[in-house]
C-alpha cells in the first residue's frame, strides 16, 4: 500500500509540473527584446531616453522632441500612469507619437519594475 501511494504522490507532481504554464520574461529581457528599438536608458532614439523614467514628469527630457499631446499631459511616471500608458498610449494620451503597446498584464507589470530601478 506505501509504494502505491508513493506512486500515486510521484503521479500527482509530474502531472502538476505538467500543467505549469512557462513565467513570464523578466523586464530587463523584455525591455531588451521589446522597447530597445526605438528606446535606451541612456540615449535618446526614435523614442526618449528611459533611466531614471520612474517618478520623472513626462516630455522633460530636454534632448527629446515630444508630441504636443505628451508635453501638455501633466504625467508623472508611477506604476499606475506607465500601466495605463504601456496598455493603451492612444487612449491615455490621444495624439501622442507611440503606437506600440503591451497587451499582457505581467509583462508591463515586469517591464515597469525593471524601469523603476533603470538608471542611465
Amino acid at each position: 500500500m506505501r509504494y502505491v501511494a508513493l506512486i500515486l504522490g510521484a503521479f500527482a507532481l509530474l502531472w502538476a509540473a505538467s500543467g505549469r504554464t512557462q513565467s513570464p520574461p523578466g523586464g530587463k529581457e523584455l525591455f531588451e527584446r521589446r522597447c530597445t528599438g526605438c528606446h535606451a536608458l541612456d540615449r535618446d532614439k526614435e523614442g526618449p531616453r528611459l533611466g531614471s523614467v520612474y517618478g520623472r514628469a513626462a516630455a522633460t527630457v530636454p534632448s527629446f522632441d515630444y508630441s504636443e499631446a505628451l508635453k501638455n499631459s501633466h504625467i508623472v511616471w508611477s506604476a499606475q500612469s506607465l500601466d495605463k500608458w504601456l496598455a493603451d498610449p492612444a487612449a491615455m494620451v490621444p495624439g501622442n507619437d507611440m503606437a506600440f503597446h503591451v497587451e499582457n498584464a505581467a509583462e508591463r507589470s515586469a517591464l515597469i519594475e525593471y524601469l523603476r530601478q533603470a538608471k542611465p
